[in-house]
């Protein structure tokens, strides 16, 4: 998926933005910035703040401080005239259950004082299909899967044309097949030039779908920018595959390269040949790989396999906040 310009003008900006309920900050001093049309992953585990943040962006939730501007224009004094042009999708979506899925948007988009009656019926089938539900509109919505019901909130969201969509968790509790549905139709719609906003504590996603990201952890921003960004240009390991596997980790460190944590499999842990793997971390001064293949060689260490790692989100997310993440 291609990335916008870095110049490309925010969709969404806040500035020392907070929230506290009573005695707790669930917000700290945030500045958030999603370039228009990319699909922003907002990160972090449950409770480090991501919902609280989205009801702010929304209009939903006031900031105790801090500033807020949605396609360019403050919120939420200016709700009015952006939410029309933003579909959302929190916390689930909730249907009548015994009204088909179509009758459904039918109700919610007559509820919308924004919305034109006139183009109602094909506004609302066009979101149908959009999110792959057309043979199922006239089915009642008790019968749908959740991953259905999932996608049936998102075509609720899209039922007017929209320059920004927002959404929370939209995996959270769906089986893998429902969470693969939901990926793909995030892909397939930042793909038709919206802006997209998912919060999410699953890594999987945010490095499946999106372009750029953000970290939370107990209510802070502790990262953000476009996915290599937050892996970091110096992180990093080499990979050498070897019967030589103690010579080459005193190579390796001679190179200023530091030693991995149970990163050295030794020839009995490794193939059936006697072949054993070292794994050391990278710097700002490492040397290129053909030198250090050269350094290897030169010492005596015979060389079967050769390779450069980069630090994966997940590696990152902990260096940052020394939290685990949920991955699945």
């Amino acid at each position: 998926m291609t990335s916008p310009p870095p110049d490309a003008d925010p969709v969404i900006l806040t500035h020392r933005l907070n929230k506290r309920f009573g005695k707790r900050q669930a917000v700290h001093e945030v500045d958030l910035s999603v370039p228009r049309g990319a699909v922003f992953g907002f990160l972090g585990p449950n409770g480090s703040g991501k919902t609280t943040t989205i009801r702010m962006l929304l209009g939903l939730a006031a900031p105790t401080s801090g500033s807020i501007s949605v396609l360019g224009q403050p919120m939420p004094q200016a709700a009015v005239r952006v939410l029309p042009h933003v579909g959302a999708l929190v916390e689930g979506p909730a249907f009548y259950p015994y009204l088909s899925g179509r009758a459904n948007l039918v109700r919610f988009d007559a509820a919308d004082r924004t919305s034109n009656p006139r183009t109602r019926g094909r506004r609302v089938d066009a979101a149908l299909e959009r999110v792959g539900l057309s043979r199922a509109a006239r089915l009642a919505v008790h019968a749908y899967s959740l991953g259905m019901k999932q996608r049936l909130g998102i075509a609720n969201a899209l039922a007017a044309e929209r320059e920004l969509l927002v959404l929370d968790e939209p995996t959270n509790g769906l089986d893998p097949q429902g969470t693969r549905e939901v990926r793909h139709l995030v892909a397939s719609l930042a793909g038709a030039g919206l802006t997209v906003f998912v919060s999410s504590h699953l890594l999987s996603e945010v490095e499946q779908v999106c372009t750029h990201a953000a970290v939370m952890s107990n209510g802070s921003l502790v990262a953000q920018g476009t996915l290599d960004e937050l892996r970091g240009p110096a992180a990093g390991r080499v990979v050498v595959h070897t019967r030589d596997t103690e010579a080459a980790g005193r190579v390796l460190s001679r190179l200023g390269l530091s030693p991995v944590p149970d990163g050295v499999r030794t020839a009995s842990a490794g193939a059936a040949d006697g072949t054993g793997t070292v794994r050391a971390a990278t710097g700002p001064r490492t040397p290129p790989p053909e030198e250090i293949v050269a350094a290897l060689v030169a010492s005596g260490v015979g060389v079967r396999g050769f390779g450069v790692e980069g630090t994966s989100l997940e590696e990152r997310f902990v260096q940052l906040t020394g939290e685990g993440f949920d991955i699945a």
